[in-house]
């Protein structure tokens, strides 16, 4: 196996796929295919890149982004509080609400954002406070395992970060009125969490059996948002069964995911895994290289062991060359992603997934 590739991290490409309205769902190649449009999945996703860019310089550019991709959040809640996704190069929503995991991922999203509250203008952080009290009341109606988990893990932001859940004036305020004081209450989000952190653990025990420790019968796309959300919710709950659950599923996921010649090697998304069977081997998405590196950096904190970041450095790396391919999947040129790895080699394809991935991998892993 080849060493990894060195690269400069180039923030170009997420700025080259983004418009005044947010970014380019997808690509031809390099350049934004419009007639895909838009989604508030990517949108909200490419607001946690943002956030991680203006983390490290605090730059008028990556504020801009995130003034852009939180716009495009905030348009796409409807009025009862529920988020639209798919949106046409017209502007025009395609539905009136979303999936149940775009439901997720937008309020994963909103939490990290308020999760970097000594760092970003009041009014920013506002708006994401405004976006989740209005989207709370449906959390507890999904049924996606994963949806749950991303807005497990949005909303745990809410209760680790101090004053996440009031507004923020330039002066003392004092809540008065009953709109005020009914907002964003800490008590229901702490119950939320622990009800929706019970139920993925039930399902776990409920499946679970013969070697196979896992939510589901099969292992498909986001699978490491489960064991993420619930070692968030331990920590919060302080509920030991969450833990154990998290960490038996977590390292049921790295077997299953982690090549015997020492790289990361996602499920395939043609296939997937179903119990009993093999793992489908290609294709490897970026997004899953991404989302295994925070679960894992995750157990790392809150279990105390440092085997985990191990498996972080890992999923980079699989960016950087060291998969199945023994090919960087980052463009030398323009600092893309590409879109993943297929049996007979990379996906040329650079849409916005990709590099939203790579970036978030990225700066987590090269913050100071």
């Amino acid at each position: 196996m080849q060493a990894p590739a060195v690269l400069q991290f180039n923030t170009g490409y997420l700025k080259q796929i983004t418009d005044d309205t947010g970014i380019f769902q997808h690509t031809k190649f390099g350049v934004p295919d419009r007639a895909k449009g838009y989604t508030t999945d990517d949108n909200a996703r490419a607001l946690i890149a943002a956030v991680l860019m203006y983390r490290q310089n605090q730059d008028t550019a990556s504020l801009g982004l995130i003034h852009t991709y939180l716009s495009f959040v905030h348009h796409a809640q409807n009025e009862e509080g529920n988020f639209r996704n798919f949106m046409d190069y017209s502007r025009s929503f395609l539905e009136e609400r979303g999936s149940e995991d775009c439901q997720g991922r937008t309020l994963w999203a909103l939490g990290f954002v308020l999760s970097h509250s000594s760092i970003l203008p009041d009014n920013l952080l506002n708006t994401c406070r405004y976006l989740i009290n209005q989207a709370l009341p449906h959390i507890a109606g999904l049924r996606s395992p994963r949806a749950l988990g991303y807005a497990v893990i949005g909303l745990s932001y809410l209760l680790e970060t101090p004053g996440a859940l009031t507004y923020s004036f330039p002066y003392p305020h004092i809540p008065s009125t009953e709109e005020e004081r009914d907002f964003l209450p800490e008590a229901y989000i702490q119950e939320l969490i622990e009800s929706v952190a019970l139920r993925l653990n039930d399902q776990y025990n409920h499946t679970k059996g013969g070697g196979w420790n896992w939510y589901e019968d099969s292992l498909t796309y986001g699978n490491s948002m489960l064991p993420w959300a619930l070692l968030k919710a331990a920590t919060l709950s302080g509920n030991p069964e969450l833990r154990v659950t998290a960490t038996e599923s977590l390292d049921f996921l790295i077997s299953m995911t982690f090549a015997p010649e020492g790289y990361y090697r996602p499920i395939g998304s043609h296939g997937w895994l179903l119990r009993g069977g093999k793992p489908a081997l290609y294709d490897e998405q970026p997004i899953e290289a991404c989302e295994m590196l925070l679960a894992c950096r995750e157990a790392a904190a809150v279990l105390q062991e440092p085997a985990y970041l191990k498996q972080a450095e890992l999923c980079y790396a699989w960016y950087t060359g060291h998969n199945s391919l023994q090919l960087s999947l980052i463009d030398p040129q323009t600092g893309a992603c590409y879109d993943g790895i297929h049996s007979s080699g990379l996906n040329l394809n650079q849409g916005s997934e990709s590099i939203i991935s790579f970036t978030i991998a990225h700066l987590v892993t090269h913050h100071e």
